[in-house]
Parts: C-alpha cells; structure tokens; sequence
C-alpha cells in the first residue's frame, strides 16, 4: 500500500513543507540503501485536457532535479529522500520522452512516497488516453484551473484534503501526474 503525503496550495507547502516532511523522516525496518537515481515501474493512471496553456516542449530537458522546486528537494534531502526514475505511463500507454520520479526515503522499508511525472502528448493521444481512462473508472473534474481525470476516491489508496487521489491534467501538447490533484501545483517543467 503506497501512501502519500498530503499537500497544501504550493505557498502553504513551501512556508510548512518541514513539518510536512518531518513525520515522514522516521523508518521502519531498515532497507538497503539506493544510492542512485534508479528506474522503478508505476502503474499510475493519466490526466484530462486542460484549459491550461504552458509550452507544449520543454526546451530543456526535464529530469526529476528541475521537475519540482528546489526548496522542496532540499526539505526531501533534509529527510533522506532520493527519487527513482522512470518513463511516464497513462493507463497502458508509455510516453518514452516523458519522466516520472517517486521521491521517499529509499534507506527505510516505508511507504510515504511522493510521484510527481511530466511528459509531452499529442492531441490524438491525450484524447485516446482521457477516454482509456475514463473507461476505466476515472473522474473527469472541471475547475477554473483547468480539467483532470483522478482516480475514483473510493478505490483510492491515499488523497489529499479535497479527496484526489492520483491525478492526470492534461495541457496544450503536455500532461503531468501526481499522487494527489494538490501536489500537481509543485510540478514545474522548464520552459
């Protein structure tokens, strides 16, 4: 069972993100240790168009140092949190050009983790995978900051304080997840 940390709006995370992180630094039985950036397999589901318009490519390349922000990799390094990478899935589809980084602390055998992921998507896709998902039990959600698909609560295994469990926005020529709809806000690919 993974969960996840809950997540205020992003200027509440970042003014409180060591207390936040802080009853997540202890372990339980010790693991061996990652000491690199090592692939980990998701099976994590994908995000809905957006009204949301950001670049469609970045023109730096996205890794799991400059998906999120600084200050929130050091308040994770602060708690021996590292991240394993891997290619960006939506349902069954893999998005090769695209990242996923599941950020916890690999020394302790734990199941506080943090997903954050980003990848380019065409049009054609991003509508062929907003149906998939759909198909699959996903909830469409529409709101002035643009429209996700997230996984249904009831089968949730861990959300935030509004009830979003893993969640897909999809953008123009762009789609990012997180574990939680609040902790999309965190995701912030270069232009």
């Amino acid at each position: 069972m993974t969960r996840r940390l809950p997540l205020a709006p992003l200027a509440a995370l970042v003014a409180a993100s060591g207390l936040l992180l802080a009853g997540c630094a202890g372990g339980d039985t010790a693991a061996p240790a990652v000491t690199t950036a090592a692939p980990v397999q998701t099976t994590a589901p994908s995000p809905v168009a957006s009204a949301t318009t950001t670049p469609t490519a970045a023109a730096t390349a996205v890794t799991c140092e400059n998906l999120i922000p600084t200050s929130i990799q050091d308040e994770f390094a602060s708690h021996n949190w590292t991240y394993k990478q891997d290619v960006f899935r939506v349902g069954e589809r893999t998005i090769s050009d695209g990242i996923s980084c599941v950020w916890g602390d690999y020394s302790v055998a734990s199941d506080h983790v943090q997903i954050f992921a980003w990848a380019p998507i065409s049009g054609s896709d991003a509508d062929a995978a907003q149906t998939e998902l759909l198909a699959a039990g996903w909830l469409r959600v529409d709101d002035p900051n643009g429209t996700y698909l997230t996984e249904d609560p009831q089968t949730a295994v861990s959300t935030d304080e509004d009830g979003y469990g893993l969640t897909y926005e999809f953008g123009d020529g762009w789609v990012t997840m997180a574990d939680t709809k609040q902790s999309l806000v965190l995701i912030d690919p270069p232009a």
